[in-house]
């Protein structure tokens, strides 16, 4: 028997062969994508470069991130009256019209004894209190030793607030032995109730650690049943019978007293609740989980699409009734930076990665895992509070060093359509300042003053930071020609510089202008440095610059009306510009990931002392596409 095969219909079978498989194995992934196997997935595709702190993301619009606390070792006044510089492992909570950020905090390394946690508090995110003691250094009991293979006391919290059903607010830290706080390592975790007129009430244990025989005879606060206070002991009652929060409690425990109903789970707990119900429990290493009655979870999986080192991972859901998902995308422990955001509809899927925090100043002071850039991002945990307006709220430690906090304007945007004209005349005096962004150190403030005058207000950025800068970003209409306008008015000639880039999508900075601390204003033309006038103090200079990418890209400034560069050649090749940057330091990219994160090193010179203040005062910025 002969058989005939006809080609047409094998290639119409095979057609039809792979499409019925494609399409079951997209159903069936598509199946396991939001299930126990993959709670979560980040499909937006844009990854980082590592080689710039901004990792040529787009930023988060309107994103205003200030320091809270600056550490400083010779002067401790200026900062908390300790001098401490290692400060890390913030927590935030809005309660009674403030915001509470608390951190732990060593003398110079971490898991080094001896270990304290301090609060500091805002009624606007903007203006911050000195910080308070909470937990001071723990002393124990006459007769009780420090057990064999530790050197000292350290705190290690993974939580830090929670309001109780009757509004109370409670503080809770964690005491251990160092170097390793973990387990055996634990005493237990502490609390407090905070009171309404700034102070706190009385310490105490409200659990030890189960791998240990710590009780209170042995330690050196009263267990919490002991308070006289009927209503502070419902309120510790309520948390410990909450299994979803006490779920953060558990990588310093492990209760081997049955006290968590997960025998697998990972480190820094965090949690959201989706649109169906389902709670999704994330942690470091992005490890996540699921769980029906936030209590018992699935044994946590890695997801493949989110690539991120030992930092923590920030999920929430947002006032806009969509997701955010925060964290570091790189695998590097000692090297966290930059700081991301991400989005969701439905808790998911997540897409469109951009940017939260992008600098990386230097490290002050040198300690032991001392982690470049922005870490262990959290921000307020449901229940914990909501501030007034339309925004989300991050808490951070930069280098592991000094505390900061960062307003990210919901919904969650990166682009801008239309002309941008700002004034400033109709923001609030020292208050936010709509769509733009602000990284303002404590020593080189971003404020809207009322200068030249209460109704003609302008943007000021001051800076006396031996080391750091002030930043204020405007992202304004892709385009390929733009012409942008904008007055300066330096506060002084000869000392302080303002850097004002204009610079792609990607961070790409083809016209870069500067009022260099010599009195002179100069500009990049190709690869080299010309001077297009000299300044004075206290005189406004408008600048008017006019942008052509196509073909070899060129840019042309006038200032005052007189043109001092003609079609001058662009720094950078570029398809397109979209924001401008002032900065009042030079443009920086160190440390890199090739910097030795541990090498020893002396603190850097003159870090505790401000240099001569420099103010540069902006107004009357406007960018229109050609």
């Amino acid at each position: 028997m002969i058989y005939s095969f006809n080609s047409n219909k094998i290639s119409c079978f095979s057609f039809i062969l792979s499409f019925i498989v494609i399409s079951f194995l997209s159903n069936h992934l598509a199946a396991q994508t939001g299930s126990v196997n993959e709670p979560i997935r980040y499909v937006g595709g844009v990854t980082i470069d590592p080689n710039v702190h901004e990792g040529r993301l787009r930023y988060a619009i309107g994103t205003e991130s200030h320091q809270t606390m600056r550490a400083n070792r010779r002067h401790p006044e200026w900062s908390d009256d300790h001098g401490w510089t290692y400060n890390h492992g913030s927590n935030l909570c809005y309660w009674n019209n403030h915001f509470y950020q608390q951190y732990l905090s060593n003398p110079v390394d971490e898991h080094i004894a001896p270990g304290q946690t301090l609060i500091t508090t805002s009624t606007d995110g903007r203006t911050w209190k000195k910080p308070d003691v909470v937990f001071p250094p723990y002393i124990a009991p006459p007769g009780v030793k420090i057990p064999e293979g530790y050197n000292g006391y350290m705190m290690h919290q993974r939580m830090g607030f929670y309001v109780a059903p009757d509004g109370r607010l409670l503080v809770l830290g964690f005491y251990g032995h160092s170097e390793d706080p973990f387990q055996k390592g634990g005493i237990g975790r502490v609390v407090r109730e905070a009171f309404k007129d700034g102070s706190y009430g009385p310490i105490y244990f409200i659990r030890y650690t189960s791998h240990a025989n710590w009780n209170e005879s042995n330690t050196s606060y009263p267990f919490y049943t002991k308070s006289p206070d009927k209503g502070f002991i419902a309120a510790c009652s309520s948390l410990l019978a909450d299994k979803l929060k006490t779920m953060q409690w558990w990588d310093e425990d492990r209760g081997l007293d049955g006290f968590y109903a997960n025998a697998k789970s990972g480190s820094a707990f965090n949690y959201f609740h989706r649109k169906d119900g389902k709670i999704v429990g994330l942690w470091k290493r992005s490890l996540c989980a699921l769980s029906d009655d936030g209590v018992h979870f699935s044994d946590p999986v890695k997801s493949p699409t989110l690539i991120m080192p030992g930092g923590k991972m920030w999920g929430q859901a947002t006032e806009d009734g969509r997701y955010a998902l925060c964290y570091n995308p790189i695998e590097m422990d000692e090297y966290r930076y930059p700081l991301i955001i991400t989005s969701s509809d439905d808790g998911i899927i997540f897409d469109t990665m951009i940017l939260v925090q992008g600098e990386v100043p230097p490290r002050r002071f040198m300690g032991r895992w001392k982690d470049f850039g922005p870490c262990y991002m959290r921000g307020i945990d449901e229940g914990n509070g909501n501030p007034p307006g339309n925004d989300m709220w991050l808490s951070y430690s930069m280098n592991k060093e000094d505390i900061w906090i960062s307003r990210i304007p919901l919904p969650i945007r990166y682009s801008v359509k239309g002309v941008v004209n700002d004034a400033f005349d109709n923001l609030n005096t020292g208050g936010t300042i709509d769509e733009w962004n602000i990284y303002a150190p404590q020593w080189a403030p971003v404020d809207v003053v009322d200068f030249p005058s209460t109704s003609n207000k302008s943007l000021l950025l001051q800076d006396k930071d031996p080391y750091d800068y002030a930043r204020a970003i405007r992202v304004f209409e892709e385009t390929a020609a733009a012409e942008i306008r904008v007055k300066v008015f330096p506060g002084q000639a000869k000392e302080g510089v303002l850097d004002i880039d204009v610079t792609d999508r990607y961070g790409n900075r083809p016209v870069r202008i500067s009022f260099n601390d010599q009195g002179v204003i100069e500009a990049i033309e190709g690869n080299k440095k010309v001077i297009l006038q000299e300044y004075k103090s206290a005189e406004w200079y408008e600048l008017s610059i006019s942008i052509d990418t196509k073909l070899f890209g060129s840019y042309s400034v006038a200032i005052n009306g007189k043109n001092m560069l003609k079609n001058g050649q662009l720094a950078e090749a570029v398809k397109s510009v979209e924001r401008i940057s002032f900065r009042t330091g030079p443009y920086r990219d160190t440390p890199s990931r090739k910097t030795p994160n541990q090498a020893p090193a002396a603190p850097l010179n003159g870090a505790d002392v401000p240099v001569a203040n420099a103010r540069f005062y902006i107004d009357e910025f406007s960018a229109v596409s050609k």
